[in-house]
Formats: C-alpha cells, structure tokens, sequence
C-alpha cells in the first residue's frame, strides 16, 4: 500500500499523494496538480486501435479508468465506451452541453454542463447519485481533493462538495468568472479566474490564502511545480507564482500574432510545454520562464499538451495530432483527424484517447507498422 507523504516547501505545507495507478487517467490533466505528464510511455508512432462515433463535437478530455473511457460531448451526452475494443457500456444524457471533462474518482463520474447542472455519476451503471445546481454554466473540470470534489462556475464561485452526497461545504466568489480546472495541491486549491487573479485557497475553509494579480485573464488550468505553479494567459502571459505568499517567479509574455494560452502546461523538472493561439506549441525552463524551442502548426492550439516519456503529444484546430521529440520540439509523429481537436490527449493503459470536433474519439496504441492511418 502507497502512502502520502508530507513536506514544507518555503512555507507551505505541501502534501505529496500517491500518485493515480499507472493504469489511469482519472482528471483532465491525468492528476490534481494538473501535471500533464503521463506514467505511461507511449513511443511514437502509433496505429489506430478503434474509432468510437459520439454523436457530437467533442471538446473535453477523456479520462481513463479501469479499463473504461469516459467523454463527453456538445450534445450533452456522456459516455462510457470499453478501452479494449471502443464498445459502449452507457450514456448518460444532459440537457446542455459538456465542454467539460470528466473526474473519476472512487467509483463515481463528476461532470458540470453548460446549464449550470453538476453531476456524480455511479462509474460502472451511468446513474445519477446526486446533482448540484450552480448560476451560470459550469466549463471548468472537476478535480478531487480529500472527501471533495471542487468545480468552478461562470457564476463567479469556485464550489467545494462533499463526494458522497453532494453537500457543499464552501463557495468562494471570485470577481469574475471560474473556467479553469482547479488545481489541487496538498491542503490547496489554486485557480486562474477571468479576473485576472491566480489564487491559493484552503481546501478546508475556502478561505484565501495567497494570490497574484496579472493584466490579463486566465481559462487555463494552473500546473504544480515544488510549491508553485505555472499558468498561461488569454493574453499571452506566462507565469510562475509561489503558492505560500503570491509572488510571481517570473512572468513573461508572448510577442506573436494572436497570442493567447488556453491550454494548461505540462511539466516535468525543469521543462514547461505550453500551447498558444498563435498556432504554437513551446518549451520554457521552469527556473526563469526562457524558450527552449517552438513548434509551428497549422491552426490554433486550444488542446493541453501531455509529455509521454520522451515525447510531447497535442492536439490542434487544423485537425492534426501531433507527437514532438521533447528535447527538440522535433516532429516524430502526425495524425490527421477528420476535423478541429480541441480535447487534450489522455494516456493510460498503454493507450492515448482524443476526440474531435466532428464527433469521433480515437484511440492509439503503438503501432508496428509506424503509421496510424485517417478515419475514413
């Protein structure tokens, strides 16, 4: 059995937790802290395993558990397909939009629609257990804490429920809306708002413990890094705020046309993968915020990236998906989808999932003949 362990890090209590099954991709970024880097090792190329037909543009990220995927789409239908052979075991149907993706964690699916409606899910069956309501759309991701699950919402609050029957136990109102995942780290829940705050809030209390103010307003998820995080702009600023007082490492901003960060940031040690919609795809170290290389694509990039050994996966507007050599930027690998890919990749059981905007969810494995071929 795995045990937490915890540490101090300039202050703060930072609760380091076992990490999900190697198996799993339970959260949009693969884990609370919103991470982005996958226990599996996938090497490029891959061979397509199976197309599954959603029936709806799909903009969230799948999550991976147990041999199951679950997604979600536009038309308000989530659903739960067999990641052996891309089989349906259950839909769950909403009367709104889910752009968001799906949390699985103890048995139970959460998910938030664009009607403000937030759900928990029983994993194997699709039944609800209870539903929550919030004032305005939910867009932000769930992410789980201990005994809770937390979710923002455009209504301006950052939501606090008790897993096993939804009671909220705290609400912190932001001055503008929440459309980022929150990202857990230890006793802390950080989010970037639409009001151009990043804040450290106490999972306990709700209360505020530490925040940074930037010029810019932020739909990103913020990424852990040793007691910080990282987060980028809808104004092309990225950052790196230590979580104990608010002060901000570094911050720099994008000089290209169109310059905008979506995406949350995949991180590992010193290197930070970042994705624009100045059609860009880059590397940054983590100490002082310098670009390492850039990778030019075809559309927007709206699709978090996910590093897989050495190898950095994302999705883009134009319809590709990409694998890049993750010293170099270099491109290994390329998949041409049938349309827009605004979902981030999710890896888990020696599998990568993504859906598109015209409604089909691929699944990749490695391939032995080293070319994963279109969806005709």
């Amino acid at each position: 059995m795995r045990h937490s362990a915890c540490i101090a890090v300039s202050g703060l209590l930072v609760l380091v937790c076992a990490p999900a099954p190697a198996s799993d991709w339970p959260v949009m970024r693969g884990s609370p802290d919103n991470r982005g880097v996958a226990a599996d090792v996938l090497s490029p190329p891959l061979r397509r395993a199976w197309t599954f037909e959603a029936g709806g543009p799909v903009e969230g990220t799948a999550a991976i558990v147990g041999g199951t995927v679950y997604i979600g789409t536009m038309r308000g239908k989530l659903h739960a397909i067999r990641l052996a052979d891309g089989k349906r075991r259950w839909t769950f149907a909403s009367r709104d939009a889910f752009s968001a993706s799906p949390c699985v964690s103890n048995g139970m699916v959460y998910i938030g629609d664009e009607g403000g409606a937030f759900y928990a899910l029983d994993a194997a069956t699709g039944k609800p257990r209870w539903r929550k309501a919030a004032d305005d759309r939910i867009i932000s991701s769930a992410a789980p804490g201990p005994g809770v699950i937390l979710v923002g919402s455009y209504d301006n609050h950052l939501y606090c429920f008790r897993r096993s029957d939804g009671k909220r136990l705290w609400a912190f109102q932001a001055d503008a809306q929440v459309h980022c995942t929150p990202c857990v780290v230890g006793s802390g829940v950080v989010i970037a708002g639409c009001d151009g705050k990043v804040r450290c809030i106490s999972v306990k209390t709700g209360r505020q413990t530490a925040s940074a103010t930037v010029d810019a307003n932020f739909g990103a998820p913020p990424a852990a890094l040793g007691g910080t995080v990282l987060v980028g702009s809808l104004s092309g600023v990225y950052l790196r705020m230590r979580l104990s007082d608010g002060h901000l490492l570094w911050q720099v901003r994008e000089k290209e046309d169109g310059a905008a960060c979506y995406a949350g940031a995949a991180i590992q040690g010193d290197t930070a993968i970042f994705a624009s919609r100045s059609c860009r795809v880059f590397r940054v170290d983590t100490r002082n915020g310098r670009p390492v290389w850039t990778y030019r694509t075809k559309g927007q990039v709206n699709s978090s990236p996910v590093i897989s050994g050495s190898t950095v996966y994302v999705g883009s507007d134009e319809g590709n998906l990409y694998a890049l050599d993750l010293a170099s930027g270099r491109l290994k690998w390329r998949f041409a989808a049938g349309a827009e890919i605004k979902g981030s990749p999710a890896i888990g059981s020696g599998r990568l999932v993504i859906g598109s905007g015209d409604g089909a969810v691929y699944c990749f494995t490695v391939g032995e003949s080293g070319r994963a071929r279109d969806r005709r």
